[in-house]
Formats: C-alpha cells, sequence, structure tokens
C-alpha cells in the first residue's frame, strides 16, 4: 500500500503542476512516510516543490501539546526557515494573511476516522479559506484505520462545533480524501481540490481492516492516540471526555479503558449484558483497575473495564460497535444508580453555555436517552440506525475504494 504522500514523492509526474507554485503544508506527527520521513523534510527534498509556509492542527505540527484547550504557537521552522502557522492557537481557521503565503495548500492527515477528531473540522476550513481566496487544496489520502463501519447519530442542525463539522455520525467511514470530496459537495463550494489517493488500500481485508498493519509503523497522530486499539474504541471511548468517569488519560492505556473511583463494575458489567448483550459484540471487555497520573481521578485508583480489540480471537470489525457500547455502559450505570453525577459540567473546545456531552455526539440526543428510565436501547437503535443508513446513502458517490 502506498500513500497519497509517498505516491507524490515517488512519482514524477504527479509532482509536476506544483512547478513555480509557492507550496504550504498541512501537517502533523503521523504525516510520515513508510521510512518514517516527516512530510515536511520529504516534500522539501523534492526539486519541483518550493515549501514556502507550513500549518499544524490540534497539538500541533510535531505533536507538542498534550491535552485539548491547549494552544500551539506560532513559529519559524528551525531545519527550513518557513513560518509555521498554527491553526489551533490564536485562530481555528486559517487567515487571509496566512494563506497569502501560498498558491496552493498540501493536507496530509492521519485521521481516526471519527467526527469529533478534528483534524476533520480543519479540514472543512481550510477548503472554505482556500475557496474564498481562490487557492488550491491537495489532499494526500492516508487510510482511515477504522475502516468503512458507520456508527452513530449524525449531527443534528445547529450544533456544529470545532469536533462536529458536519452532519456525519461519530464513525464516518471516510478518508480525508473522500471526506474533503463529500465537504465540496456539501457547502457548495467552489475551490481547486485534488486528491491523490493511495494505491492498494482495501479497507475490507484483515487483518487491519483498515489500518495496513503489517506493512506500516503507528505514529501518534496526537499524544493520546497511542495505538490502532484505541483508533477503533475511540468512536466510543472519546465520550467519556464528557462524563466523570476516566477515559484512561494518565495511563498507558488512553481511551482504550474506562472507570472511576468505587465504581461497582461487576454490576455495571452484568446490567449492561441485560439491557442490550448484542451491543457488546466483537470485542472482550475485561474488568481491571488503574491509577491516572493525570487528568481526571488523578492518584486515585480505578476500578474499570479496558476494551480488547487487538486479538483476531476477540476482535470482529463488522460486530464491534463502540458508540454503542459506551451508550449502553451510561444507560446501565444509570440503571445501576440512577443519582450517579455522570455528565460533567465544564468547558470543552471553548464551548461554555452547552454540555460536553452534547457537544459530543452533535445533540441532546444520547444524554436525553440515557437519562430517560422509560427509554430502552431500542429506542436510540431506531434513532441511530436510520441516521448511520441515510450517511451511507449520503457519502456512497464519493467513495474511492473498495
Amino acid at each position: 500500500m502506498k500513500t497519497g504522500l509517498e505516491r507524490l514523492i515517488e512519482e514524477p509526474e504527479l509532482r509536476r503542476p506544483l512547478l513555480g507554485r509557492r507550496v504550504g503544508l498541512l501537517a502533523h506527527p503521523a504525516s510520515v512516510t513508510r521510512d518514517l520521513e516527516h512530510a515536511l523534510d520529504a516534500l522539501a527534498r523534492q526539486p519541483e516543490i518550493r515549501l514556502t509556509a507550513a500549518f499544524g492542527p490540534q497539538h500541533g505540527l510535531r505533536g507538542d501539546k498534550q491535552d485539548n484547550m491547549v494552544e500551539s504557537s506560532d513559529f519559524v521552522d528551525p531545519v527550513h526557515g518557513i513560518p509555521v502557522f498554527s491553526l489551533y492557537g490564536a485562530v481555528r481557521q486559517p487567515t487571509d494573511e496566512m494563506l497569502s503565503e501560498v498558491d496552493l495548500l498540501v493536507v496530509d492527515l492521519q485521521d481516526l476516522g471519527c467526527r469529533i477528531y478534528t483534524f476533520v473540522t480543519t479540514l472543512r476550513y481550510v477548503l472554505e479559506a482556500a475557496a474564498r481566496l481562490g487557492k488550491s487544496v491537495w489532499v494526500l489520502d492516508r487510510p482511515n484505520p477504522v475502516g468503512r463501519p458507520i456508527e452513530g447519530l449524525r449531527l443534528r442542525d445547529g450544533w456544529e462545533s470545532f469536533v462536529g463539522a458536519g452532519p456525519m455520525p461519530m464513525r464516518h467511514g471516510l478518508t480525508m480524501g473522500e471526506m474533503a470530496c463529500w465537504f465540496v459537495d456539501w457547502l457548495g463550494l467552489d475551490v481547486d481540490l485534488r486528491v491523490i489517493e493511495m494505491n492498494g488500500w482495501q479497507p475490507a481485508s484483515g487483518p487491519g481492516f483498515g489500518w495496513p498493519q503489517d506493512e506500516r509503523s503507528w505514529v501518534n497522530p496526537s499524544p493520546n492516540a497511542p495505538n490502532l486499539s484505541m483508533a477503533r474504541c475511540y468512536a466510543g471511548t472519546v465520550m467519556l471526555e464528557g462524563c466523570t468517569l476516566s477515559e484512561g488519560r494518565g495511563t498507558t492505556r488512553p481511551l482504550e479503558v474506562f472507570g472511576a473511583p468505587g465504581l461497582d463494575v461487576a454490576a455495571l458489567l452484568a446490567r449492561m449484558r441485560a439491557l442490550a448483550p448484542d451491543w457488546l459484540a466483537g470485542c472482550r471487555l475485561r474488568e481491571c483497575w488503574f491509577e491516572p497520573t493525570f487528568h481526571k481521578h488523578a492518584g486515585k485508583l480505578c476500578p474499570g473495564l479496558q476494551i480488547h480489540v487487538d486479538d483476531p480471537m476477540h476482535y470482529r470489525p463488522h460486530e464491534f460497535r463502540p458508540w454503542r457500547l459506551l451508550a449502553l455502559a451510561f444507560k446501565a450505570l444509570r440503571a445501576v444508580d440512577a443519582d450517579y453525577p455522570l455528565w460533567r459540567h465544564f468547558p470543552y473546545e471553548y464551548e461554555y453555555d452547552r454540555p460536553a456531552i452534547d457537544l459530543i455526539n452533535g445533540s441532546p440526543l444520547l444524554r436525553e436517552w440515557v437519562d430517560d428510565s422509560r427509554a430502552v436501547p431500542a429506542d436510540l437503535e431506531a434513532l441511530a440506525a436510520a441516521d448511520e443508513r441515510e450517511w451511507a446513502l449520503c457519502v456512497a458517490e464519493f467513495l474511492r475504494y473498495r
């Protein structure tokens, strides 16, 4: 398999249209070749490419920022001597002044296939700015590491945010190149967009089922995305960011474990199995204990669960539905302890008035279902299944890989 970056480097005819143009690069730590050379260095070596600026999304061009709402500053790259503009600092959208440095912006971002992962929103902002200013955008495509499965409620009108770039479900099933094409169509953008496709990506094939597992190293696209297991769980475990339960930040398995001091894990798991056993399929849950060194419940022992999706005997990608799994955990906790202080009230991605769990889900529907003692799994299933079918129809024409 070859990524868009590798094809651009290896195929001179792809680079020929860049000759004489000022090129900017939007990238992060996982923007590397198979030999683990960063895109900034790899592209700077190409004689046809004149790099005049670089851009870093959330967590920075080099991935230096650990948590949400920790901003990066602009700086001058010490090796290449070009300005590096932060798109998670004073601004989230590229300004006219930033884009005055370039004629064409190359986007090379490894995504996790999840709406809330903010690189998707940054892609939208870049396309809108490029359309406004008459700049070109090239997306160097990369694998969606969780493949084609689609899951979750679609974002509702009025709930757009930095963690919700449009009416997509939590697991969208697209690559960044495909997402760019959908954005252009959905927003009606007049922009010169080109996608440099991958060669040989087979999203439905094992052992990676989206990630070329035996072909290349995993590089963290953000500090708490340390491995493929996290990526597979993320569309569900990211909801823990809006809860008082720890998502394992401050441990070596962030966003694969969840728990809290005093949690009755046996009772929780028993209630989950009683409510919707089919929502537990495709993975193995293991009772565990962990003590975060920072973030929620730092220094406290947390009973909890680890979601295991690395063993082929346990991980069945077309059955595993992490969004439903965590929704079920919340519902079961409400059933075990109706007064449990589940929802976390704090500023989330610079939103101060709307609950974090609602921003994460793109509407209050998930929270309302959890808190309604009369609501049953079939109610949420009906809503989500309809949204998933609609999204699959919406994006079918933009799929480039089978």
